[in-house]
């Protein structure tokens, strides 16, 4: 009884904080489509602005109409991330993954949904950083679920 209510709990955070990551991802990407499309927004001149493109590629640009295989493997680390659940795991653990979880399944709606074939719709990123390529929420989530993860691996030594 004790693990099945510990399983409930790694699932249930694990899908609570991938379901905010979607939703803010979802709600600040419809808000930069409205709002930064015809005018990007410089909130720190030089250092951040707020903007709107279309990426048909994987994270901060990368891959360039790679779309279909991006989609399917956010699909497959979803798969997985689910998979890895069923096994005890610190919390720092399951938080990143749900980030990752959240992450993946927000472009991967972009992709499904803005497109006209195959996983081939664009990702909507909007937040632009000095040098960094413009990302947007779902991007973010998993580059600080890695952070994470490589803090705790760096601290289980």
């Amino acid at each position: 009884m004790r693990r099945q209510v510990q399983l409930n709990r790694r699932y249930s955070t694990t899908l609570g904080i991938a379901l905010a990551v979607v939703v803010a991802d979802l709600v600040t990407k419809r808000y930069a489509s409205a709002h930064f499309a015809d005018s990007p927004l410089e909130v720190i001149p030089g250092f951040l602005t707020f903007t709107f493109t279309e990426n048909p590629g994987a994270a901060f640009s990368l891959f360039q109409n790679a779309g279909p295989f991006m989609g399917v493997a956010a699909i497959v680390v979803s798969v997985f991330v689910l998979w890895s659940i069923r096994t005890e795991r610190p919390f720092l653990e399951v938080a990143a993954l749900g980030l990752v979880l959240g992450g993946a399944n927000g472009n991967l709606i972009d992709r499904v949904f803005r497109g006209e074939g195959f996983l081939d719709g664009k990702v909507i990123d909007w937040i632009s950083m000095w040098w960094i390529p413009t990302f947007n929420i779902s991007d973010a989530s998993v580059t600080i679920a890695v952070g994470l993860l490589l803090i705790h691996a760096w601290q289980t030594r």
